[in-house]
């Protein structure tokens, strides 16, 4: 396969950021998500008669998740994290914002879960049974023109709450925005941006525009782009003259040269801006902006990945939705916190697992430099089961999901997340599916190592092993093998197809867990790249066999192992962990543990010990951290000659489970782990030398020490003369008291900014104490609203949203909001046994 070169000057239209003339006081994007109405359902009947009377309904403000708000119950379903969904109804009064006869109206979701219908003023708008994908519908001709109010109404059937493998939320959980223009304008999700050439001296822009006429006479028109380059300056203008005939649509081309590019890249996310105006007899009537970035990307088999030219590997983790105590009506500020966070353990890649996110999360990966692989759908022709994985071993209505719907709506929902989010430079990959092979049963027997259908789990010896059987072999199998009414293949290639009719500068991938079958039934030739769930195994028997195909990691436990197999086979560039947060849901059965496998933070978006690992491994600066369990029950026993740490399994070199605290019973057996990028480390106890460690006997670059506890300040030290480095940790005495601060002092007044102000016990010498916990109580006073509390347990079951909470590891957070008043913002907390404390906020306004 030759080399692939995938050029892209992308970014896409943001909210608020266009009007409908240069001298018009309506602008063309409004917010939509203040003033609007709810109420849940007592079952599935659409209302018979639409508006609704709401007089009565509670009042919220989007982006809302209404299951988020509910007590997790232990008799409900762990796959999606104990929490309810339902039916519910929002309704939204509003005035017609223009005269139907001269401007367009339009309402654009970005997204709603699920099975949402829509109306304006009675008059049925349409549906979106998929809750990730956005829809936008034009109301033009159901406004009111008396002057009377109008109601639109939104009835989202989450009934089927466990239809899927993980937490999803319910209700009208992104944001929504109402865009009014001329009759001659650009549309929603108007424009399409590519750079066919891109060198030092200069950069073609090819921009594609969409004009929409809806006036029933032909218009003529200039279209002017000006392009502001990242320090908002003018570097580059077109313009063209137009016609465009009655009520129709056209697409019409610009082609524009930016001198000096600056290149869009993880370091340096430099962002452009395109301005594109309509122009009618000298007025402008339309103004369209559309962020980008100016990059390239190039893939080849053998080779890897290359940014601007530079090989790049890709230090990925997978991430749901979610955002913890906000389920996932997810603010701004809580995921430019996150990924603030993963940024600094050396993340540069993220996996939207297993859904398209929205596009503000999107926009925050261009501004902060991060790569993404936007995976589309997790069920294609058949379910997978939603409580155990694998294929669909349940009937119930509850746990019901897309593939009822994908055969009707797949491509609709593909066309409208790609029209959407082209134009991202974060962006360089469209994943079309996550281990779909599971749902095709005669995938997983013609490997070979599954062999009883009564028992469709049991792998043999699957997991870690080559395949079995030679290509030649598998594909006689395959071909031999009896097949359902959908072929896998097939379908894969009807949608890399669709991907392709959009967007044509990234590769399509997919993320392959059988990829031995995978790759001689056609499915992995349906996407330019095949991507590896867990089967490193796999890599050097498909470069051989498959040398032009490009193979590399999709999804992965998080393992040095993995990140090896990056160093070390070419080709290979990126390596998606499970996963870099800690998510709600896949924990059937598991009560009490309702959220699962965060490595890197948890889900308060404290820290976890990966935090520490994946630094030690991505971050090209000296690094030493210290982790300690006990040794009883760990993974590990203690040899009785050496006294070292003899692990059980190979499965023992995994860092979850360890402890940030010196804090054990005296003569306890402690299992210490020094995590560093250096080849060798001194550990010591209370200034005592307890010997060196090697990386050469740390097969997971984890160096262990067993130490019997005895109190004081636990030391590891590493570098060489004049530049070393060193850790410590230190026994705590009794909680004293406690600390409150949050991660920012000065909010924005506009009912969006968020603080997270965080408690942790501290002892009588200021150190934090991780091994007691209290109740705490907290007082939020001003412009905030209070959005909830966590601890960041996984087996935490109080309420999200409530004034109180018990900590762990002697902390918690609490998450509060600005209003839309300025002020100064009083938050107290309080715990029955260490008192109180008070920190002040000051909320701004807008025009400061």
């Amino acid at each position: 396969m030759k080399a692939r070169t995938y050029s892209l000057l992308a970014i896409m239209l943001l909210l608020g950021v266009a009007r409908i003339s240069a001298q018009s006081p309506q602008p063309r994007e409004v917010d939509f998500n203040f003033d609007w109405k709810f109420t849940l359902m007592p079952d599935t009947t659409k209302p018979a008669v639409v508006p609704m009377t709401d007089a009565d309904w509670q009042d919220v403000r989007l982006p809302h998740d209404w299951s988020v708000s509910f007590s997790f119950d232990s008799t409900l379903e762990g796959c999606t994290g104990y929490l309810p969904g339902g039916v519910g109804v929002y309704q939204k009064h509003f005035a017609t914002p223009a005269n139907r006869k001269k401007a367009t109206t339009y309402i654009v979701f970005d997204g709603v879960y699920n099975h949402a219908t829509f109306w304006l003023n009675g008059k049925r708008l349409g549906q979106n049974p998929y809750g990730y994908s956005p829809v936008a519908f034009d109301l033009t001709k159901y406004l009111k023109q008396d002057g009377s109010d109008n109601v639109l109404t939104v009835h989202v059937d989450h009934s089927r709450y466990a239809d899927s493998r993980w937490y999803t939320g319910s209700g009208i959980y992104r944001k929504v925005k109402l865009v009014t223009v001329d009759k001659l304008h650009i549309p929603i999700w108007g424009t399409y941006l590519t750079t066919p050439v891109i060198n030092e001296e200069a950069a073609r822009v090819q921009l594609e525009v969409k004009v929409r006429n809806d006036m029933p006479k032909k218009r003529a028109f200039t279209l002017a782009t000006k392009i502001l380059g990242p320090d908002g300056r003018q570097v580059a203008s077109a313009s063209e003259t137009h016609s465009i005939g009655r009520r129709s649509q056209l697409a019409f081309n610009q082609s524009i040269v930016v001198p000096d590019p600056q290149l869009w890249d993880c370091e340096h996310p430099h962002m452009y801006k395109a301005i594109t105006e309509v122009v009618v007899d000298g007025e402008v009537v339309d103004e369209y902006t559309t962020p980008f970035g100016i990059r390239t990307l190039e893939f080849a088999a053998k080779k890897g990945f290359f940014l601007n030219g530079q090989n790049t590997l890709i230090k990925g983790v997978c991430l749901h939705h979610d955002g913890g105590l906000v389920g996932t009506a997810v603010p701004e500020g809580v995921w430019r916190r996150r990924l603030a966070k993963l940024k600094e353990a050396g993340v540069n890649g993220i996996r939207t697992s297993h859904n398209p996110f929205s596009e503000e999360f999107l926009n925050l990966c261009d501004e902060m430099g991060f790569l993404v692989q936007h995976e589309l759908f997790d069920e294609m022709d058949y379910p997978k089961d939603k409580r155990q994985n694998y294929h669909d071993r349940h009937d119930d209505y509850i746990t019901r999901g897309y593939t009822e719907q994908f055969q009707e709506w797949g491509r609709s929902d593909l066309e409208r997340t790609l029209l959407r989010d082209r134009n991202h430079p974060s962006i360089i990959q469209w994943s079309i599916g996550n281990e779909i092979e599971w749902a095709y049963l005669h995938y997983r027997y013609i490997t070979g190592f599954w062999e009883d259908p009564n028992d469709p789990q049991n792998a043999g010896k699957f997991w870690g092993s080559r395949p079995m059987f030679s290509p030649e072999e598998l594909k006689e199998r395959y071909d031999n093998w009896e097949k359902g009414e959908y072929i896998l293949a097939e379908t894969a290639q009807r949608l890399s197809d669709w991907v392709k009719e959009f967007d044509t500068t990234r590769p399509t991938t997919a993320n392959h867990i059988l990829p031995q079958v995978s790759h001689v039934s056609g499915y992995a030739d349906a996407v330019d790249i095949s991507g590896y769930s867990y089967r490193n195994s796999v890599i050097p028997w498909a470069q051989t066999y498959f040398p032009d195909q490009q193979v590399t990691i999709n999804e992965c436990p998080g393992t040095w192992d993995d990140w090896k197999q990056v160093l070390e086979n070419p080709g290979v560039f990126s390596m998606f962990m499970w996963t870099g947060i800690d998510y709600i849901g896949e924990r059937d059965g598991d009560w009490p543990q309702k959220s699962a496998w965060g490595d890197i933070l948890d889900l308060a978006g404290f820290p976890e010990p990966g935090f520490n690992y994946f630094k030690s491994i991505w971050v090209n600066e000296p690094h030493i951290s210290i982790g300690t369990l006990p040794v009883a029950g760990s993974q590990f026993t203690v040899d009785s000659l050496s006294g070292q740490a003899v692990a059980k399994n190979i499965g023992a070199y995994k860092w979850r489970g360890t402890n940030m605290h010196w804090n054990y019973e005296p003569g306890e057996m402690v299992l210490v782990e020094i995590c560093t990028n250096h080849t060798t480390a001194e550990l010591f106890l209370n200034g005592k030398s307890l010997g060196q460690r090697s990386m050469s006997e740390s097969p997971d670059r984890l160096m262990r020490c067993v130490v019997p506890y005895e109190p004081g300040v636990l030391t590891a030290k590493a570098g060489f003369t004049g530049a070393e480095i060193s850790s410590q940790i230190f026994t705590t005495g009794t909680p004293k008291q406690f600390t409150l601060a949050a991660d920012k002092t000065t909010l924005t007044a506009d009912a969006y900014d968020v603080a997270h102000v965080v408690v942790q016990l501290t002892d009588d010498q200021g150190l934090p104490v991780k091994t007691e916990n209290t109740l705490v109580e907290f007082e939020v006073e001003g412009p905030a609203r209070l959005l909830g509390v966590d601890n960041g347990a996984d087996d935490n079951h109080q309420d999200f949203q409530a004034d109180h909470i018990v900590t762990d590891k002697g902390r918690c957070l609490l998450l509060v909001q600005s209003l839309k008043e300025a002020g100064t913002i009083r938050i107290t907390a309080k715990s029955a046994t260490y008192g109180s404390q008070t920190i002040e906020l000051n909320s701004v306004g807008l025009d400061r």
